[in-house]
């Protein structure tokens, strides 16, 4: 490994021995599902949104909901075919309030950048951090905003919203994002977008994410930890992440 990136440090924080299987073996037994395509199809809607505004949103989304499914068919998946077309009406239904939900929120703004690539020094062993942004725009008061898209059904609970591994994705983004274009980190906050299937109300939903000086120490403490342990070797199996695992019980995780 040369690079790593949060979703790789989310399979070490589930579990050790996953990462190892996913990230250095190179092993895969998922590789998607309606949830994922849906997703998939949502974020690159989104993307061209907000750089073309004349795209014909919601001819694009099924375009491109059609092409992921599709690759999941080559894959032989079994679809849930009543999921698929109650997706494909949600997303359907979702598109038209995702610019005016961006556009309430932020006030008047320009679009920096989407799908934003990052590839920064780590400084540990020549080690990089690699990302891509969803999203990074400019309001009129100066500030940077990084917002990472995240569709959901009817949204998340407190937990989710708090949850620490989870708020590091942005942190390291703002953090690596800084440092790729020397912008105070003062002038940079950010943000999910929660994109909404089932709500009946509220159907994007975006909030700030708080990432001051000692969060992000212990954001930079976490990766530090990561690398040490996975440079080292150190696949230790977590029990507990057993019972949901897609390797459980096969030949590869006994």
């Amino acid at each position: 490994m040369t690079h790593i990136s949060f979703s790789e440090l989310k399979n070490w924080d589930k579990c050790p021995y996953y990462h190892k299987l996913v990230n250095l073996d190179k092993i895969r037994i998922f590789k998607g599902n309606e949830h994922t395509a849906f997703g998939n199809a949502v974020h690159d809607t989104c993307e061209n949104m907000m750089l073309n505004k004349n795209i014909q949103a919601k001819e694009y989304f099924l375009n491109q909901y059609k092409k992921v499914l599709k690759k999941l068919s080559e894959d032989d998946y079994d679809f849930d075919k009543k999921l698929v077309l109650d997706m494909r009406e949600q997303g359907i239904e979702l598109i038209p309030y995702i610019i005016p939900g961006v556009k309430e929120y932020f006030g008047n703004y320009k679009v920096v950048a989407t799908e934003e690539n990052l590839f920064e020094d780590i400084e540990i062993d020549n080690y990089k951090f690699k990302g891509y942004i969803d999203l990074v725009l400019k309001t009129d008061d100066g500030k940077y905003h990084i917002i990472d898209w995240k569709t959901c059904s009817w949204g998340w609970d407190y937990k989710k919203k708090n949850d620490k591994i989870l708020s590091y994705q942005l942190v390291y983004y703002k953090h690596y994002y800084s440092k790729k274009y020397n912008i105070d980190i003062k002038d940079i906050e950010t943000h999910f977008a929660l994109l909404k299937r089932t709500a009946k109300k509220n159907k994007v939903e975006i909030f700030k994410v708080t990432s001051g000086a000692k969060k992000t120490k212990n954001a930079l403490n976490f990766l530090e930890k990561a690398l040490y342990n996975i440079k080292s070797k150190n696949h230790v199996k977590n029990r507990l992440s057993c019972k949901y695992c897609e390797f459980y019980k096969t030949k590869h995780c006994t």
